[in-house]
Protein backbone atom coordinates (compact mmCIF):
# COMPACT_ATOMS: atom_id res chain seq x y z
CA UNK A 1 0.00 0.00 0.00
CA UNK A 2 1.40 3.37 -1.05
CA UNK A 3 1.97 6.09 1.52
CA UNK A 4 -0.54 8.48 -0.10
CA UNK A 5 -3.23 5.78 -0.27
CA UNK A 6 -2.54 4.82 3.35
CA UNK A 7 -2.83 8.43 4.54
CA UNK A 8 -6.02 8.94 2.49
CA UNK A 9 -7.56 5.79 3.98
CA UNK A 10 -6.71 6.87 7.54
CA UNK A 11 -8.09 10.38 6.93
CA UNK A 12 -11.37 9.03 5.48
CA UNK A 13 -11.81 6.58 8.34
CA UNK A 14 -11.06 9.33 10.88
CA UNK A 15 -13.55 11.71 9.26
CA UNK A 16 -16.19 8.96 9.24
CA UNK A 17 -15.62 8.26 12.94
CA UNK A 18 -15.75 11.97 13.82
CA UNK A 19 -18.93 12.29 11.75
CA UNK A 20 -20.59 9.38 13.57
CA UNK A 21 -19.66 10.83 16.97
CA UNK A 22 -20.92 14.28 15.90
CA UNK A 23 -24.25 12.87 14.65
CA UNK A 24 -24.69 10.88 17.87
CA UNK A 25 -23.91 13.96 19.97
CA UNK A 26 -26.30 16.10 17.91
CA UNK A 27 -29.06 13.49 18.18
CA UNK A 28 -28.63 13.16 21.97
CA UNK A 29 -28.51 16.94 22.42
CA UNK A 30 -31.63 17.35 20.26
CA UNK A 31 -33.45 14.68 22.27
CA UNK A 32 -32.42 16.41 25.50
CA UNK A 33 -33.79 19.73 24.21
CA UNK A 34 -37.08 18.04 23.25
CA UNK A 35 -37.32 16.49 26.70
CA UNK A 36 -36.63 19.92 28.19
CA UNK A 37 -39.49 21.45 26.18
CA UNK A 38 -41.87 18.62 27.10
CA UNK A 39 -40.85 18.98 30.74
CA UNK A 40 -41.56 22.73 30.74
CA UNK A 41 -44.95 22.20 29.05
CA UNK A 42 -45.88 19.50 31.56
CA UNK A 43 -44.87 21.73 34.48
CA UNK A 44 -46.85 24.69 33.15
CA UNK A 45 -49.86 22.46 32.53
CA UNK A 46 -49.63 21.11 36.08
CA UNK A 47 -49.29 24.62 37.52
CA UNK A 48 -52.38 25.75 35.61
CA UNK A 49 -54.36 22.83 37.03
CA UNK A 50 -53.08 23.60 40.52
CA UNK A 51 -53.98 27.30 40.19
CA UNK A 52 -57.48 26.43 38.96
CA UNK A 53 -57.94 23.83 41.71
CA UNK A 54 -56.88 26.26 44.45
CA UNK A 55 -59.40 28.83 43.20
CA UNK A 56 -62.12 26.17 42.92
CA UNK A 57 -61.43 24.95 46.45
CA UNK A 58 -61.62 28.51 47.84
CA UNK A 59 -64.82 29.25 45.91
CA UNK A 60 -66.37 25.99 47.07
CA UNK A 61 -65.53 26.78 50.70
CA UNK A 62 -66.97 30.25 50.19
CA UNK A 63 -70.24 28.82 48.88
CA UNK A 64 -70.41 26.26 51.71
CA UNK A 65 -70.41 29.14 54.19
CA UNK A 66 -72.96 31.20 52.26
CA UNK A 67 -75.37 28.40 51.26
CA UNK A 68 -77.22 28.04 54.61
CA UNK A 69 -78.25 31.71 54.47
CA UNK A 70 -79.56 31.32 50.95
CA UNK A 71 -81.98 28.66 52.15
CA UNK A 72 -83.51 30.78 54.96
CA UNK A 73 -86.43 32.60 53.34
CA UNK A 74 -87.08 34.81 56.38
CA UNK A 75 -83.74 36.54 55.86
CA UNK A 76 -84.45 37.29 52.20
CA UNK A 77 -85.64 40.65 50.93
CA UNK A 78 -87.15 40.18 47.42
CA UNK A 79 -87.70 42.82 44.72
CA UNK A 80 -89.59 42.30 41.46
CA UNK A 81 -87.24 43.49 38.71
CA UNK A 82 -89.16 42.47 35.58
CA UNK A 83 -92.59 40.97 34.88
CA UNK A 84 -93.92 39.60 31.56
CA UNK A 85 -97.63 38.54 31.23
CA UNK A 86 -99.01 36.64 28.25
CA UNK A 87 -102.77 35.87 27.85
CA UNK A 88 -104.27 33.38 25.38
CA UNK A 89 -107.87 32.18 24.88
CA UNK A 90 -108.84 28.80 23.53
CA UNK A 91 -112.47 27.69 23.25
CA UNK A 92 -113.74 27.70 26.81
CA UNK A 93 -110.37 28.35 28.50
CA UNK A 94 -108.23 31.39 29.14
CA UNK A 95 -104.52 30.84 29.82
CA UNK A 96 -102.35 33.49 31.46
CA UNK A 97 -98.49 33.11 31.53
CA UNK A 98 -96.49 35.28 33.91
CA UNK A 99 -92.62 35.35 33.87
CA UNK A 100 -90.98 37.28 36.70
CA UNK A 101 -87.31 38.10 37.53
CA UNK A 102 -86.72 38.59 41.28
CA UNK A 103 -83.69 40.01 43.14
CA UNK A 104 -83.13 38.44 46.56
CA UNK A 105 -80.89 40.24 49.07
CA UNK A 106 -79.52 38.71 52.26
CA UNK A 107 -76.77 39.19 54.84
CA UNK A 108 -74.00 36.73 55.85
CA UNK A 109 -71.92 37.15 59.05
CA UNK A 110 -68.34 38.15 58.25
CA UNK A 111 -66.82 35.80 60.84
CA UNK A 112 -66.82 33.01 58.26
CA UNK A 113 -64.26 34.96 56.23
CA UNK A 114 -62.36 36.71 59.03
CA UNK A 115 -63.06 40.12 57.53
CA UNK A 116 -63.33 43.23 59.69
CA UNK A 117 -67.06 43.89 59.19
CA UNK A 118 -70.30 42.89 60.97
CA UNK A 119 -71.80 41.29 57.90
CA UNK A 120 -71.52 41.01 54.14
CA UNK A 121 -74.43 41.80 51.82
CA UNK A 122 -75.07 39.43 48.91
CA UNK A 123 -77.65 39.40 46.16
CA UNK A 124 -78.96 36.70 43.88
CA UNK A 125 -81.48 36.53 41.06
CA UNK A 126 -84.35 34.07 40.63
CA UNK A 127 -86.77 33.42 37.80
CA UNK A 128 -90.44 32.63 38.67
CA UNK A 129 -92.78 31.32 35.99
CA UNK A 130 -96.57 31.00 36.72
CA UNK A 131 -99.29 29.61 34.42
CA UNK A 132 -102.99 30.15 35.42
CA UNK A 133 -105.81 28.37 33.52
CA UNK A 134 -109.34 29.89 33.78
CA UNK A 135 -112.66 28.40 32.58
CA UNK A 136 -114.80 30.65 30.39
CA UNK A 137 -118.64 30.04 30.50
CA UNK A 138 -121.36 31.49 28.24
CA UNK A 139 -121.39 35.11 27.24
CA UNK A 140 -124.01 35.92 29.84
CA UNK A 141 -122.14 34.20 32.61
CA UNK A 142 -118.85 36.22 32.21
CA UNK A 143 -115.42 34.98 33.16
CA UNK A 144 -114.73 32.78 36.20
CA UNK A 145 -112.16 34.61 38.36
CA UNK A 146 -110.88 31.41 40.04
CA UNK A 147 -108.28 29.46 37.97
CA UNK A 148 -108.93 25.82 37.34
CA UNK A 149 -105.20 25.07 38.19
CA UNK A 150 -101.86 26.88 38.48
CA UNK A 151 -98.36 25.80 37.40
CA UNK A 152 -95.47 27.49 39.23
CA UNK A 153 -91.74 27.00 38.33
CA UNK A 154 -88.56 28.50 39.84
CA UNK A 155 -84.97 28.51 38.46
CA UNK A 156 -81.83 30.13 39.78
CA UNK A 157 -80.38 31.31 36.45
CA UNK A 158 -77.46 28.95 37.22
CA UNK A 159 -74.82 30.11 34.75
CA UNK A 160 -75.45 33.77 35.34
CA UNK A 161 -75.75 33.28 39.07
CA UNK A 162 -72.50 31.31 39.33
CA UNK A 163 -70.69 33.95 37.34
CA UNK A 164 -72.03 36.65 39.63
CA UNK A 165 -71.09 34.71 42.75
CA UNK A 166 -67.56 34.19 41.43
CA UNK A 167 -67.18 37.89 40.74
CA UNK A 168 -68.45 38.68 44.21
CA UNK A 169 -66.10 36.16 45.78
CA UNK A 170 -63.11 37.53 43.86
CA UNK A 171 -63.90 41.09 44.77
CA UNK A 172 -64.32 40.14 48.41
CA UNK A 173 -60.99 38.29 48.71
CA UNK A 174 -58.76 40.42 46.46
CA UNK A 175 -56.94 42.06 49.37
CA UNK A 176 -57.25 39.12 51.72
CA UNK A 177 -53.81 37.85 53.05
CA UNK A 178 -52.55 34.98 50.88
CA UNK A 179 -51.45 32.80 53.80
CA UNK A 180 -55.09 32.83 55.06
CA UNK A 181 -56.43 31.78 51.68
CA UNK A 182 -54.21 28.72 51.11
CA UNK A 183 -51.83 26.64 53.24
CA UNK A 184 -48.40 25.42 52.01
CA UNK A 185 -49.42 21.82 52.71
CA UNK A 186 -52.39 22.15 50.35
CA UNK A 187 -50.20 23.57 47.59
CA UNK A 188 -47.68 20.76 48.04
CA UNK A 189 -50.37 18.06 47.84
CA UNK A 190 -51.94 19.56 44.71
CA UNK A 191 -48.55 20.06 43.01
CA UNK A 192 -47.52 16.50 43.77
CA UNK A 193 -50.81 15.16 42.42
CA UNK A 194 -50.84 17.04 39.11
CA UNK A 195 -47.09 16.65 38.50
CA UNK A 196 -47.48 12.90 39.00
CA UNK A 197 -50.30 12.91 36.45
CA UNK A 198 -47.79 14.42 33.99
CA UNK A 199 -45.20 11.74 34.79
CA UNK A 200 -42.96 14.04 36.89
CA UNK A 201 -42.15 12.30 40.16
CA UNK A 202 -39.13 14.18 41.54
CA UNK A 203 -38.55 16.50 44.48
CA UNK A 204 -39.65 20.10 44.04
CA UNK A 205 -39.72 23.38 45.91
CA UNK A 206 -42.48 25.97 45.57
CA UNK A 207 -43.47 29.48 46.61
CA UNK A 208 -46.19 32.05 46.02
CA UNK A 209 -44.80 35.51 45.28
CA UNK A 210 -46.63 38.84 45.56
CA UNK A 211 -45.01 40.63 42.63
CA UNK A 212 -41.29 40.22 43.46
CA UNK A 213 -41.72 39.49 47.17
CA UNK A 214 -42.05 36.04 48.67
CA UNK A 215 -45.14 35.38 50.80
CA UNK A 216 -45.51 33.05 53.76
CA UNK A 217 -46.71 30.31 51.40
CA UNK A 218 -43.28 28.89 50.56
CA UNK A 219 -41.41 25.60 50.98
CA UNK A 220 -38.33 25.36 53.17
CA UNK A 221 -35.62 25.18 50.47
CA UNK A 222 -37.09 27.24 47.67
CA UNK A 223 -34.65 29.47 45.76
CA UNK A 224 -35.69 31.60 42.82
CA UNK A 225 -33.62 30.60 39.79
CA UNK A 226 -33.83 31.07 36.04
CA UNK A 227 -35.14 27.53 35.73
CA UNK A 228 -38.15 28.17 38.02
CA UNK A 229 -41.55 28.15 36.33
CA UNK A 230 -44.67 30.02 37.47
CA UNK A 231 -48.31 30.85 36.71
CA UNK A 232 -50.62 33.58 38.07
CA UNK A 233 -52.90 32.52 40.90
CA UNK A 234 -56.07 34.00 42.46
CA UNK A 235 -57.06 36.03 39.39
CA UNK A 236 -59.35 39.04 39.90
CA UNK A 237 -62.37 39.96 37.77
CA UNK A 238 -60.03 41.41 35.15
CA UNK A 239 -58.07 38.13 34.94
CA UNK A 240 -55.09 39.80 36.56
CA UNK A 241 -53.23 38.96 39.74
CA UNK A 242 -50.20 40.14 41.65
CA UNK A 243 -49.71 36.60 42.97
CA UNK A 244 -47.62 33.99 41.11
CA UNK A 245 -47.17 30.35 42.02
CA UNK A 246 -43.55 29.30 41.34
CA UNK A 247 -42.07 25.80 41.33
CA UNK A 248 -38.42 24.79 41.04
CA UNK A 249 -36.83 21.32 40.65
CA UNK A 250 -33.37 20.83 42.27
CA UNK A 251 -32.90 17.49 40.43
CA UNK A 252 -34.18 18.76 37.10
CA UNK A 253 -31.03 17.94 35.07
CA UNK A 254 -30.72 14.44 36.52
CA UNK A 255 -34.39 13.77 35.74
CA UNK A 256 -34.05 14.99 32.14
CA UNK A 257 -30.93 12.90 31.63
CA UNK A 258 -32.66 9.85 33.10
CA UNK A 259 -35.39 10.11 30.46
CA UNK A 260 -32.83 9.57 27.69
CA UNK A 261 -30.29 7.57 29.71
CA UNK A 262 -30.97 4.40 27.72
CA UNK A 263 -30.23 6.32 24.54
CA UNK A 264 -27.02 7.77 25.99
CA UNK A 265 -25.86 4.36 27.27
CA UNK A 266 -26.52 2.64 23.94
CA UNK A 267 -24.85 5.47 22.02
CA UNK A 268 -21.78 5.32 24.27
CA UNK A 269 -21.59 1.53 23.94
CA UNK A 270 -21.95 1.49 20.16
CA UNK A 271 -19.65 4.49 19.72
CA UNK A 272 -17.07 2.80 21.96
CA UNK A 273 -17.32 -0.36 19.87
CA UNK A 274 -16.81 1.71 16.71
CA UNK A 275 -13.84 3.54 18.27
CA UNK A 276 -12.27 0.25 19.40
CA UNK A 277 -12.85 -1.29 15.96
CA UNK A 278 -11.48 1.84 14.30
CA UNK A 279 -8.42 1.89 16.58
CA UNK A 280 -7.85 -1.80 15.93
CA UNK A 281 -8.17 -1.30 12.19
CA UNK A 282 -5.77 1.66 12.22
CA UNK A 283 -3.35 -0.28 14.41
CA UNK A 284 -3.48 -3.26 12.08
CA UNK A 285 -3.00 -1.02 9.04
CA UNK A 286 0.02 0.64 10.64
CA UNK A 287 1.34 -2.74 11.78
CA UNK A 288 0.87 -4.24 8.34
CA UNK A 289 2.58 -1.25 6.78
CA UNK A 290 5.48 -1.62 9.22
CA UNK A 291 5.68 -5.35 8.56
CA UNK A 292 5.61 -4.69 4.83
CA UNK A 293 8.43 -2.15 5.21
CA UNK A 294 10.41 -4.48 7.48
CA UNK A 295 9.98 -7.41 5.08
CA UNK A 296 11.08 -5.20 2.24
CA UNK A 297 14.17 -4.18 4.22
CA UNK A 298 14.78 -7.80 5.19
CA UNK A 299 14.64 -8.96 1.58
CA UNK A 300 17.00 -6.15 0.56
CA UNK A 301 19.42 -7.03 3.38
CA UNK A 302 19.25 -10.77 2.69
CA UNK A 303 19.80 -10.11 -1.00
CA UNK A 304 22.82 -8.00 -0.14
CA UNK A 305 24.12 -10.62 2.34
CA UNK A 306 23.80 -13.45 -0.19
CA UNK A 307 25.03 -11.45 -3.15
CA UNK A 308 28.67 -11.31 -2.03
CA UNK A 309 29.01 -15.03 -1.10
CA UNK A 310 27.32 -16.09 -4.33
CA UNK A 311 29.57 -13.81 -6.37
CA UNK A 312 32.62 -15.13 -4.50
CA UNK A 313 31.58 -18.75 -5.12
CA UNK A 314 30.98 -18.05 -8.83
CA UNK A 315 34.37 -16.41 -9.18
CA UNK A 316 36.09 -19.30 -7.35
CA UNK A 317 34.35 -21.85 -9.59
CA UNK A 318 35.31 -19.91 -12.73
CA UNK A 319 38.88 -19.78 -11.49
CA UNK A 320 38.97 -23.52 -10.84
CA UNK A 321 37.71 -24.16 -14.36
CA UNK A 322 40.64 -22.20 -15.74
CA UNK A 323 43.12 -24.73 -17.23
CA UNK A 324 46.02 -22.78 -15.73
CA UNK A 325 44.55 -23.08 -12.21
CA UNK A 326 43.06 -26.57 -12.25
CA UNK A 327 46.48 -28.18 -12.18
CA UNK A 328 47.67 -25.94 -9.33
CA UNK A 329 46.57 -27.91 -6.25
CA UNK A 330 47.33 -25.08 -3.80
CA UNK A 331 45.18 -22.59 -5.67
CA UNK A 332 42.39 -25.14 -6.13
CA UNK A 333 42.53 -25.90 -2.43
CA UNK A 334 42.45 -22.18 -1.65
CA UNK A 335 39.40 -21.59 -3.90
CA UNK A 336 37.58 -24.63 -2.47
CA UNK A 337 38.20 -23.24 1.00
CA UNK A 338 36.67 -19.93 -0.08
CA UNK A 339 33.63 -21.76 -1.44
CA UNK A 340 33.27 -23.73 1.81
CA UNK A 341 33.56 -20.58 3.96
CA UNK A 342 31.02 -18.63 1.91
CA UNK A 343 28.69 -21.61 1.93
CA UNK A 344 28.95 -21.80 5.73
CA UNK A 345 28.22 -18.09 5.93
CA UNK A 346 25.02 -18.44 3.91
CA UNK A 347 24.07 -21.55 5.87
CA UNK A 348 24.51 -19.68 9.15
CA UNK A 349 22.25 -16.89 7.93
CA UNK A 350 19.55 -19.35 6.86
CA UNK A 351 19.83 -21.19 10.19
CA UNK A 352 19.40 -17.93 12.04
CA UNK A 353 16.14 -17.24 10.18
CA UNK A 354 14.88 -20.80 10.74
CA UNK A 355 15.86 -20.67 14.41
CA UNK A 356 13.77 -17.58 15.01
CA UNK A 357 10.82 -19.14 13.17
CA UNK A 358 11.01 -22.29 15.29
CA UNK A 359 11.26 -20.24 18.47
CA UNK A 360 8.06 -18.37 17.60
CA UNK A 361 6.27 -21.65 16.96
CA UNK A 362 7.75 -23.20 20.13
CA UNK A 363 9.23 -25.95 17.97
CA UNK A 364 12.84 -25.39 19.07
CA UNK A 365 13.82 -27.93 21.70
CA UNK A 366 15.89 -26.15 24.35
CA UNK A 367 17.17 -28.47 27.04
CA UNK A 368 18.79 -26.79 30.04
CA UNK A 369 21.49 -27.86 32.44
CA UNK A 370 23.52 -26.36 35.27
CA UNK A 371 26.24 -24.17 33.79
CA UNK A 372 28.65 -21.44 34.89
CA UNK A 373 27.83 -18.16 33.16
CA UNK A 374 31.49 -17.13 33.36
CA UNK A 375 32.47 -20.22 31.34
CA UNK A 376 29.91 -19.35 28.67
CA UNK A 377 31.22 -15.77 28.46
CA UNK A 378 34.83 -16.92 28.07
CA UNK A 379 33.79 -19.42 25.40
CA UNK A 380 31.83 -16.78 23.47
CA UNK A 381 34.80 -14.37 23.54
CA UNK A 382 36.97 -16.94 21.76
CA UNK A 383 34.53 -16.83 18.80
CA UNK A 384 35.08 -13.14 18.14
CA UNK A 385 38.47 -12.25 19.62
CA UNK A 386 40.34 -12.73 16.31
CA UNK A 387 37.96 -10.26 14.60
CA UNK A 388 38.50 -7.76 17.42
CA UNK A 389 42.25 -8.14 17.29
CA UNK A 390 42.21 -7.75 13.51
CA UNK A 391 40.45 -4.39 13.96
CA UNK A 392 42.96 -3.35 16.66
CA UNK A 393 40.31 -3.40 19.39
CA UNK A 394 39.89 -5.23 22.68
CA UNK A 395 37.47 -7.20 24.85
CA UNK A 396 38.01 -6.87 28.58
CA UNK A 397 36.31 -9.20 31.07
CA UNK A 398 35.25 -7.99 34.52
CA UNK A 399 33.71 -11.19 35.92
CA UNK A 400 33.18 -10.06 39.49
CA UNK A 401 30.10 -12.13 40.38
CA UNK A 402 30.85 -14.56 43.20
CA UNK A 403 28.03 -16.86 42.08
CA UNK A 404 27.46 -17.62 38.40
CA UNK A 405 25.60 -20.96 38.29
CA UNK A 406 22.53 -20.79 36.04
CA UNK A 407 20.14 -23.22 34.35
CA UNK A 408 20.78 -22.75 30.63
CA UNK A 409 21.26 -24.35 27.25
CA UNK A 410 24.95 -24.18 26.44
CA UNK A 411 24.64 -23.79 22.67
CA UNK A 412 21.86 -21.21 22.59
CA UNK A 413 23.14 -19.11 25.45
CA UNK A 414 26.61 -19.06 23.95
CA UNK A 415 24.99 -17.82 20.74
CA UNK A 416 23.24 -15.10 22.78
CA UNK A 417 26.54 -13.76 24.12
CA UNK A 418 28.21 -14.09 20.69
CA UNK A 419 25.35 -12.09 19.10
CA UNK A 420 25.75 -9.33 21.68
CA UNK A 421 29.51 -9.20 21.16
CA UNK A 422 29.04 -9.32 17.39
CA UNK A 423 26.68 -6.34 17.54
CA UNK A 424 29.20 -4.39 19.61
CA UNK A 425 31.83 -5.09 16.97
CA UNK A 426 29.65 -4.34 13.93
CA UNK A 427 28.36 -1.04 15.26
CA UNK A 428 31.77 0.34 16.14
CA UNK A 429 33.18 2.39 13.27
CA UNK A 430 36.54 2.69 15.02
CA UNK A 431 38.44 -0.10 16.76
CA UNK A 432 35.90 -1.97 18.92
CA UNK A 433 36.32 -1.39 22.67
CA UNK A 434 34.18 -3.85 24.61
CA UNK A 435 33.85 -4.48 28.35
CA UNK A 436 31.96 -7.44 29.80
CA UNK A 437 30.80 -7.27 33.43
CA UNK A 438 29.06 -9.68 35.81
CA UNK A 439 27.69 -9.00 39.28
CA UNK A 440 25.28 -10.54 41.76
CA UNK A 441 22.08 -8.72 42.69
CA UNK A 442 20.10 -10.69 45.25
CA UNK A 443 19.32 -14.11 43.78
CA UNK A 444 20.12 -12.93 40.25
CA UNK A 445 23.21 -12.38 38.18
CA UNK A 446 23.67 -9.46 35.81
CA UNK A 447 25.64 -9.76 32.57
CA UNK A 448 26.54 -6.43 30.94
CA UNK A 449 28.13 -5.96 27.53
CA UNK A 450 29.34 -2.38 27.11
CA UNK A 451 30.79 -0.86 23.94
CA UNK A 452 31.93 2.57 22.83
CA UNK A 453 30.48 2.33 19.37
CA UNK A 454 27.87 4.30 17.45
CA UNK A 455 25.07 4.03 20.00
CA UNK A 456 21.40 4.42 19.09
CA UNK A 457 18.52 6.84 19.51
CA UNK A 458 15.65 6.42 21.98
CA UNK A 459 13.33 5.46 19.13
CA UNK A 460 15.67 2.70 17.97
CA UNK A 461 16.10 1.41 21.54
CA UNK A 462 12.34 0.81 21.78
CA UNK A 463 12.35 -1.44 18.68
CA UNK A 464 15.82 -2.95 18.69
CA UNK A 465 14.54 -6.37 19.86
CA UNK A 466 11.86 -6.59 17.15
CA UNK A 467 12.29 -9.21 14.47
CA UNK A 468 13.70 -7.88 11.16
CA UNK A 469 14.14 -4.41 12.63
CA UNK A 470 17.31 -2.51 11.69
CA UNK A 471 18.08 1.17 12.00
CA UNK A 472 17.58 2.80 8.61
CA UNK A 473 20.78 3.90 6.91
CA UNK A 474 19.37 4.48 3.44
CA UNK A 475 20.80 2.20 0.76
CA UNK A 476 24.22 1.97 2.43
CA UNK A 477 24.81 -1.57 3.70
CA UNK A 478 27.85 -0.74 5.78
CA UNK A 479 26.71 -3.13 8.54
CA UNK A 480 25.99 -6.74 7.64
CA UNK A 481 22.94 -8.49 9.05
CA UNK A 482 19.21 -8.73 8.67
CA UNK A 483 17.70 -7.73 11.99
CA UNK A 484 17.37 -11.18 13.56
CA UNK A 485 20.25 -11.30 16.02
CA UNK A 486 18.80 -9.32 18.90
CA UNK A 487 15.30 -10.74 18.32
CA UNK A 488 16.85 -14.19 18.77
CA UNK A 489 18.74 -12.98 21.87
CA UNK A 490 15.58 -11.68 23.55
CA UNK A 491 13.63 -14.85 22.73
CA UNK A 492 16.34 -17.10 24.26
CA UNK A 493 16.70 -14.87 27.35
CA UNK A 494 12.93 -14.92 27.87
CA UNK A 495 12.94 -18.70 27.57
CA UNK A 496 15.55 -18.77 30.38
CA UNK A 497 13.21 -16.69 32.64
CA UNK A 498 15.54 -13.74 32.25
CA UNK A 499 15.23 -10.12 31.15
CA UNK A 500 17.29 -8.08 28.68
CA UNK A 501 17.44 -4.29 28.40
CA UNK A 502 19.53 -1.67 26.62
CA UNK A 503 20.84 1.76 27.55
CA UNK A 504 22.39 3.81 24.80
CA UNK A 505 23.27 7.29 23.65
CA UNK A 506 23.90 8.25 20.06
CA UNK A 507 27.65 8.54 19.44
CA UNK A 508 28.66 7.25 22.89
CA UNK A 509 27.98 3.52 22.75
CA UNK A 510 25.53 1.05 24.27
CA UNK A 511 25.15 -1.19 27.32
CA UNK A 512 23.15 -4.43 26.98
CA UNK A 513 22.16 -5.97 30.34
CA UNK A 514 20.86 -9.50 30.92
CA UNK A 515 19.30 -10.40 34.26
CA UNK A 516 19.16 -14.16 35.00
CA UNK A 517 18.06 -16.15 38.07
CA UNK A 518 20.77 -18.07 39.92
CA UNK A 519 20.46 -21.70 41.01
CA UNK A 520 21.97 -23.00 44.23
Amino acid sequence: MGKKLFVLLVVLMSLSLIGIIFVQSFFINNSLQNEEKNFVLSVKRSLSFVSKSIEDIEFRNFMVNVQPYLLKEENIDSTNLQNIILRTENDDKTIIHRNTVLEERFKVPSLFFEIDADSINFSRFKNERVTDVFSTGGLDEGTNLSPLYTLREFSNLSDLERNMWEKSYRSTFTNYPIYKRIKPEQVKILLKKFLKNEGIEIDFEFAIYDDDLATKVISDNFEMTEEARGVPIFLDNNNESSYTLWVEFPERKQFLLSTIMWMIVLSVIFTSVIIVAYSGAIYQLIKQRQISQIKSDFINNMTHEFKTPIATINLALDSIKNPKIIDDKDKVKRYLGMIRDENKRMHAQVENVLRISKLEKNELNISKERLKLHDLVEDAVTHVELIVEDRKGYIKLHLEASKSSILANETHFTNVIVNMLDNAIKYSDEAPKIDVYTENVGNNILLKVQDQGNGMSKQVQKRVFEKFYREHTGNVHNVKGHGLGLAYVKRIVDDHQGHISVESEKGKGSVFTINLPLIS
